[in-house]
Protein backbone atom coordinates (compact mmCIF):
# COMPACT_ATOMS: atom_id res chain seq x y z
CA UNK A 1 0.00 0.00 0.00
CA UNK A 2 1.61 3.50 -0.94
CA UNK A 3 1.90 5.90 1.70
CA UNK A 4 1.28 9.59 1.91
CA UNK A 5 2.34 11.44 5.53
CA UNK A 6 0.92 15.08 6.27
CA UNK A 7 3.22 17.03 8.41
CA UNK A 8 0.53 20.13 9.66
CA UNK A 9 1.02 22.78 11.79
CA UNK A 10 -1.80 23.09 14.36
CA UNK A 11 -4.81 21.06 15.84
CA UNK A 12 -7.75 21.24 13.97
CA UNK A 13 -10.76 22.40 15.09
CA UNK A 14 -14.07 20.53 15.37
CA UNK A 15 -15.58 21.47 12.06
CA UNK A 16 -12.39 20.81 10.08
CA UNK A 17 -11.80 17.74 11.88
CA UNK A 18 -15.09 16.03 11.02
CA UNK A 19 -14.53 16.55 7.14
CA UNK A 20 -11.14 15.54 7.40
CA UNK A 21 -12.05 12.26 9.29
CA UNK A 22 -14.45 11.49 6.58
CA UNK A 23 -11.95 11.78 3.65
CA UNK A 24 -9.80 9.69 5.81
CA UNK A 25 -11.80 7.07 6.00
CA UNK A 26 -12.73 7.27 2.28
CA UNK A 27 -8.89 7.31 1.77
CA UNK A 28 -8.18 4.17 3.97
CA UNK A 29 -8.68 1.53 1.50
CA UNK A 30 -5.93 2.90 -1.26
CA UNK A 31 -3.71 5.25 0.74
CA UNK A 32 -1.69 4.36 4.20
CA UNK A 33 -2.39 8.03 5.89
CA UNK A 34 -0.04 9.15 8.39
CA UNK A 35 -0.98 12.75 10.33
CA UNK A 36 2.04 14.81 12.44
CA UNK A 37 0.40 17.42 13.82
CA UNK A 38 3.29 19.71 14.93
CA UNK A 39 2.16 22.26 17.95
CA UNK A 40 2.26 25.61 17.09
CA UNK A 41 5.14 27.15 18.18
CA UNK A 42 5.67 31.05 19.64
CA UNK A 43 8.05 31.81 16.14
CA UNK A 44 8.00 30.15 12.62
CA UNK A 45 11.77 29.62 12.69
CA UNK A 46 10.67 27.11 15.71
CA UNK A 47 7.60 25.23 13.90
CA UNK A 48 9.73 24.94 10.81
CA UNK A 49 12.47 22.69 12.59
CA UNK A 50 9.98 20.44 13.85
CA UNK A 51 8.75 20.10 9.87
CA UNK A 52 12.17 19.19 8.66
CA UNK A 53 12.64 17.46 11.11
CA UNK A 54 9.50 15.06 9.82
CA UNK A 55 9.79 15.64 6.50
CA UNK A 56 12.01 13.64 3.98
CA UNK A 57 11.93 12.05 0.80
CA UNK A 58 9.57 13.58 -1.55
CA UNK A 59 7.82 16.69 0.07
CA UNK A 60 5.18 18.74 -1.96
CA UNK A 61 4.79 21.82 0.18
CA UNK A 62 1.53 23.63 0.06
CA UNK A 63 2.09 27.34 -1.59
CA UNK A 64 0.26 29.92 -2.44
CA UNK A 65 3.03 31.01 -4.65
CA UNK A 66 3.66 27.40 -5.91
CA UNK A 67 2.55 25.50 -9.24
CA UNK A 68 -0.87 26.03 -9.57
CA UNK A 69 -2.61 22.43 -10.07
CA UNK A 70 -6.08 20.98 -11.61
CA UNK A 71 -7.62 18.31 -10.04
CA UNK A 72 -6.35 16.21 -12.90
CA UNK A 73 -2.47 17.39 -12.43
CA UNK A 74 -2.66 16.54 -8.71
CA UNK A 75 -3.54 13.34 -9.71
CA UNK A 76 -1.00 12.58 -12.09
CA UNK A 77 1.45 13.81 -9.93
CA UNK A 78 0.35 11.71 -6.97
CA UNK A 79 0.31 8.63 -9.33
CA UNK A 80 3.32 9.44 -10.99
CA UNK A 81 5.47 9.77 -7.33
CA UNK A 82 3.98 6.64 -6.13
CA UNK A 83 5.07 4.96 -9.35
CA UNK A 84 8.73 5.76 -8.22
CA UNK A 85 8.21 6.24 -4.17
CA UNK A 86 6.19 4.03 -1.33
CA UNK A 87 5.63 7.44 0.31
CA UNK A 88 4.83 11.19 -0.36
CA UNK A 89 4.60 13.88 2.19
CA UNK A 90 2.66 17.18 2.39
CA UNK A 91 3.25 20.32 4.33
CA UNK A 92 1.13 22.71 5.17
CA UNK A 93 2.37 25.36 7.71
CA UNK A 94 1.11 26.90 10.40
CA UNK A 95 -0.92 30.41 10.57
CA UNK A 96 2.36 32.49 9.56
CA UNK A 97 3.47 30.23 7.00
CA UNK A 98 7.02 28.81 6.36
CA UNK A 99 10.41 30.05 6.30
CA UNK A 100 12.71 29.70 2.83
CA UNK A 101 14.56 26.68 4.48
CA UNK A 102 11.26 24.48 4.16
CA UNK A 103 10.44 26.08 0.74
CA UNK A 104 13.82 25.10 -0.69
CA UNK A 105 13.56 21.84 0.92
CA UNK A 106 10.13 20.62 -0.55
CA UNK A 107 10.67 18.92 -3.65
CA UNK A 108 7.71 20.72 -5.43
CA UNK A 109 5.52 23.20 -4.10
CA UNK A 110 1.82 22.79 -4.76
CA UNK A 111 -1.13 26.10 -4.65
CA UNK A 112 -4.68 25.13 -5.11
CA UNK A 113 -5.40 28.82 -5.94
CA UNK A 114 -3.41 32.24 -5.66
CA UNK A 115 -6.36 32.96 -2.72
CA UNK A 116 -4.55 32.64 1.14
CA UNK A 117 -6.57 29.45 3.19
CA UNK A 118 -5.96 29.09 7.22
CA UNK A 119 -4.00 25.65 7.47
CA UNK A 120 -7.01 24.13 8.83
CA UNK A 121 -8.96 24.80 5.55
CA UNK A 122 -5.82 23.86 3.65
CA UNK A 123 -6.10 20.70 5.35
CA UNK A 124 -9.33 19.75 4.41
CA UNK A 125 -8.76 20.56 1.11
CA UNK A 126 -5.59 18.70 0.99
CA UNK A 127 -7.70 15.50 2.00
CA UNK A 128 -10.62 16.80 -0.52
CA UNK A 129 -7.80 16.69 -3.29
CA UNK A 130 -6.30 13.47 -2.43
CA UNK A 131 -10.07 11.63 -2.28
CA UNK A 132 -10.72 13.20 -5.55
CA UNK A 133 -7.05 12.76 -7.11
CA UNK A 134 -8.11 8.44 -6.07
CA UNK A 135 -10.88 8.59 -7.84
CA UNK A 136 -9.33 10.50 -11.02
CA UNK A 137 -6.90 7.48 -10.74
CA UNK A 138 -9.06 4.55 -10.20
CA UNK A 139 -11.47 5.43 -13.13
CA UNK A 140 -14.73 6.01 -10.41
CA UNK A 141 -16.83 9.09 -11.61
CA UNK A 142 -16.70 11.41 -8.49
CA UNK A 143 -14.38 14.25 -10.21
CA UNK A 144 -17.01 15.06 -12.39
Amino acid sequence: MKKIRLVCVGKLKPFFRDGCSEYLKRLKSTYDITVCEIPEQPTIKKECDEILKRAGGYVALLDVNGEQVTSESFAAMLRFEHERRDEITFVIGGAEGVDERVRSSATKLVSFGRVTYSHQLARLLLFEQLYRAMTIIKGVPYHK
